[in-house]
């Protein structure tokens, strides 16, 4: 016989269920079905109203996870800060673009164009503590060589990643990430040969 699993606390089967949700909400959006759920989860249906009190209760703590920027920081931490300038902006307009590509499904499949505010404000909140002091290590030394101060900066390349990263936007044209770090940079004039 079998040894029975150890049961999990209820905080453990909802996070188990949120993660078993995430990838659903990619190829299903709010249309997945409970049980869709309960087999990726390897549970009964009864069970994810056990633990909430609603699929949408479900639902929405599982776009909150998938809304959350792990990865991202992941990629942040991986960027070479020894690099130059130029190739540390590309890793990190690299690494925006698939943040916000991630983003722009998970929208698109809940039929959604931007978050509702309140995600909004919280997301902004979290990129403030957590994401901007990463992203400033990337600007490290060369904040004084810029014209603008270093957060102007950082807002400047994290809007102009988002419109030239985003499909709609850029009426199919993105922008690489070679592209807008030399808009950045460089600008769109000719260079004058010295």
């Amino acid at each position: 016989m079998t040894p029975r699993a150890t049961p999990l606390t209820p905080e453990q089967r909802r996070a188990a269920l949120v993660e078993a949700t995430v990838p659903l909400l990619f190829q299903h959006g709010r249309n997945v079905t409970t049980r869709l759920i309960a087999e990726a989860a390897g549970v009964a249906e009864g069970t994810i109203f056990r633990a909430f009190g609603t699929k949408d209760e479900l639902i929405d703590a599982a776009i909150d996870a998938a809304m959350e920027p792990t990865r991202f920081e992941q990629d942040l931490r991986e960027i070479d800060l020894d690099a130059s300038l130029e190739e540390r902006l590309e890793a990190l307009v690299a690494a925006m673009q698939q943040r916000f590509a991630r983003v722009f499904l998970l929208l698109d499949k809940l039929g959604m164009v931007a978050p509702d505010k309140e995600r909004r404000r919280e997301f902004r909140q979290r990129w403030d503590a957590r994401l901007k002091p990463r992203v400033s290590d990337v600007l490290g030394g060369d904040a004084d060589r810029l014209r603008v101060e270093p957060d102007r900066a950082l807002d400047v390349i994290r809007l102009l990643t988002f419109a030239g990263s985003h499909p709609g936007i850029a009426e199919g044209r993105t922008l690489t990430p070679p592209e807008i770090v030399d808009v950045l940079l460089n600008g769109l004039l000719e260079r004058e040969d010295s």
